[in-house]
């Protein structure tokens, strides 16, 4: 999202590696995720009913699992991982003097 405007949502030791949390950038919720020291961030509701992604965990390929029913998303692309042409909203992300900033707009 090149025309996006960065909003800081967290601090990038609230969300350690191997971590996922909820935050909200304006209107949007977004789920964080730390993979491997790098950051992500999908929209924050699973596209299935609406579960809490940011409550979900990540896997070692890489895929965030919404916790109500196991629906995953490439953390990467927002890809499904059972159907390619289901995608979550990713936004882009930068870490800027130990704040996590997402493109949001």
């Amino acid at each position: 999202m090149a025309d996006g405007k960065f909003v800081t949502v967290a601090r990038l030791e609230d969300v350690p590696p191997g971590t996922v949390a909820a935050v909200d950038a304006g209107d949007e919720k977004i789920a964080l995720a730390n993979v491997d020291g790098e950051v992500y961030a999908l929209q924050g509701t699973c596209l299935h009913l609406k579960g809490p992604l940011g409550q979900g965990k990540v896997d070692a390929k890489h895929y965030l699992t919404c916790p109500w029913h196991g629906w995953k998303y490439h953390v990467e692309t927002g890809k499904n991982d059972f159907d390619l042409a289901i995608q979550a909203r990713t936004f882009e992300v930068r870490v800027e003097d130990g704040n996590v900033q997402v493109a949001v707009g």
